[in-house]
């Protein structure tokens, strides 16, 4: 067996592996792609009434579309009512971050960080009180998002769309892992 020198062995530790706990409710569905010489489809849902067929009880209200510069951050959103499902194309390549603000959730404080794209196609189900920002891994392009919505945006008193700082959970929650 190789031994290391002095200052690898202590430095040295085995990177853990083992899925990391999710944040209560959070949601991930993978979605297939059918892909051919001609190009490749993805099928982002089925709705039923306005009811997503992947994602039970979620009554899709509205569908937006949004585009993030290279290296933007773009955070933190918070709802007291409103269910986010996100989607970030294959081609793409966004840093979701996700903390539970939710006074006596079992997953309180829990800080999650998810890579979507990247050759990926899958759905990532935020419930309420789930601080949610995306920064976009492309140094020269932008990144897109669809988003599914069970609330209406307003600008009104009903407005469900709050924010916190980008840097409100620290700003090295931004940094790529290096290691």
């Amino acid at each position: 067996m190789t031994q290391f020198n002095a200052s690898a062995r202590a430095e040295y530790k085995k990177q853990d592996y083992a899925p990391k706990r999710r944040i209560e409710g959070l949601e991930i569905v993978e979605l297939k792609r059918f892909n051919d010489d001609g190009g490749a489809m993805t099928e982002l849902g089925r709705l039923d009434g306005g009811l997503h067929k992947q994602l039970p009880g979620f009554d899709v209200k509205q569908i937006n579309y949004s585009v993030v510069e290279p290296l933007a951050i773009k955070a933190f959103h918070l709802h007291t009512r409103q269910t986010d499902v996100w989607y970030v194309p294959p081609s793409d390549k966004l840093l979701l971050v996700l903390a539970d603000v939710r006074t006596g959730s079992p997953t309180e404080g829990q800080i999650m960080r998810i890579v979507l794209g990247d050759g990926n196609s899958r759905l990532v189900r935020i419930p309420p009180g789930v601080a949610h920002g995306c920064k976009n891994l492309r140094p020269a392009s932008p990144s897109v998002i669809v988003y599914f919505v069970d609330v209406q945006f307003s600008v009104g008193e009903d407005c469900d769309e709050g924010r916190l700082r980008w840097d409100h959970f620290g700003a090295d929650v931004w940094e790529v892992e290096r290691g």
